[in-house]
């Protein structure tokens, strides 16, 4: 972050990233999934959901609509979760 505690253009994909999967772990453990579970109602590797979570994949619109659909979780409800974790980060700046 710059001086001004704003997030720079070449932080931000990084950052929502990190926000995106910090929010998938989140839900999946409230939800009393384990990342195998979640891995399964996806169709996808456990190791992709691992990937997400750690913020070192960043899922397509699509798959964070499967995503969500494992969940059970309307997407709109998740994008509003991710942007309040990116407003509260723009706010720590």
């Amino acid at each position: 972050m710059d001086i001004k505690g704003v997030i720079s253009l070449s932080e931000q994909p990084v950052i929502i990233k990190q926000i995106i999967g910090k929010t998938l772990k989140a839900i999946r453990i409230k939800q009393g999934l384990s990342q195998e579970d979640l891995a399964q109602e996806c169709d996808v590797d456990r190791s992709y959901i691992s990937m997400i979570e750690v913020g070192r994949n960043e899922p397509s619109v699509t798959k964070i609509f499967d995503l969500c659909k494992g969940l059970k979780i309307k997407p709109s409800d998740f994008f509003k979760m991710v942007e309040g974790e990116y407003e509260k980060t723009l706010e720590q700046g």
